[in-house]
C-alpha cells in the first residue's frame, strides 16, 4: 500500500482522528520509508481538503456541522448538474456502465445481508462506482475534480456504516430512479433523484452525531 492510500485509509477510518497533528518524522517511522513520498501524500490529501498545513506537520481536518452542511449542499449541486448532464450527454456505453454498477451494488447489498460475506467497504466501493459513472456520462471533466473534493469527507464515508438494509434498499431504488432518468434523458428527474440521494446521506450523519464539535474536542497530537 502506497504512504497516500496508508495515510488516506487511517483517516477515513479514524486512525488518524480529526485534530491529530501528524509529522514527516513521525509518519515515516511508521511505515519505514523515506520522507519523500510522505511529502507526496501529504501535499495531495491537502489539495483534497483531508488535511491542513501548520507550521510543523500538519493537521487532520475537523468539520464542524456548518462545514458538514456547506459540503453536502455543495455535493448536492455538483451531482445533481452532472446527473443532469449524463441525462443529456449519456451514451449507450455510459448506460451500460451505470446498469452494471447498479447490478453489482445490489447483488452486494442482497449478500451483505443474506450472508454477510460482502463488507459495508465493497457496498461503499460499488456506491462510488456507480456515482463516479454517472459523472463520467456527463461529458464534463472539471465536474469530476470538484466532486472527488467533498466526497472523501470522513463523515460522510462514515454515513454508510448507519444505513441498516432499509436504508440501503432505500439508495438503490434511488439509483434506479437515477439510471432510468438518465436513461429516458429527463434532465430534472435526473438531478432532483441525485438531490434525493445525496441529502439521505447527510440526514443519516446529523441523525447520529449530536455534537460534533464536542465530539473532536480534546484529540491528542502525534509528536
Amino acid at each position: 500500500m502506497s504512504a497516500y492510500k496508508y495515510i488516506k485509509h487511517a483517516i477515513l477510518h479514524g486512525e488518524f482522528a480529526p485534530k491529530m497533528r501528524l509529522t514527516e518524522e513521525y509518519l515515516a517511522n511508521k511505515l519505514q520509508i523515506s520522507r519523500t513520498p510522505i511529502r507526496e501524500a501529504l501535499k495531495q490529501l491537502e489539495a483534497e481538503g483531508l488535511i491542513v498545513s501548520m507550521k510543523r506537520g500538519v493537521r487532520v481536518r475537523h468539520f464542524t456541522k456548518k462545514d458538514i452542511h456547506e459540503i453536502y449542499d455543495l455535493r448536492t449541486l455538483l451531482e445533481g448538474y452532472a446527473a443532469a448532464q449524463a441525462a443529456m450527454n449519456r451514451t449507450e456505453f455510459d448506460l451500460q456502465e451505470m446498469n452494471v454498477s447498479n447490478d453489482k451494488y445490489e447483488a452486494a447489498i442482497v449478500d451483505y445481508f443474506d450472508t454477510g460475506k460482502t463488507t459495508i467497504e465493497e457496498i461503499l466501493d460499488l456506491n462510488h462506482r456507480f456515482h463516479d459513472a454517472v459523472i463520467r456520462a456527463s461529458q464534463n471533466q472539471h465536474v469530476h475534480s470538484h466532486i472527488s473534493k467533498v466526497v472523501v469527507v470522513p463523515l460522510i464515508f462514515r454515513s454508510f456504516y448507519w444505513f441498516d438494509e432499509e436504508q440501503l434498499r432505500h439508495s438503490l431504488e434511488v439509483h434506479k430512479t437515477i439510471l432510468k432518468a438518465i436513461e429516458e434523458q429527463d434532465l430534472e428527474r435526473a438531478r432532483v433523484a441525485m438531490h434525493e440521494h445525496i441529502y439521505h446521506g447527510r440526514d443519516q450523519v446529523f441523525k447520529h452525531i449530536v455534537d460534533i464539535d464536542r465530539q473532536y474536542s480534546g484529540t491528542e497530537e502525534v509528536q
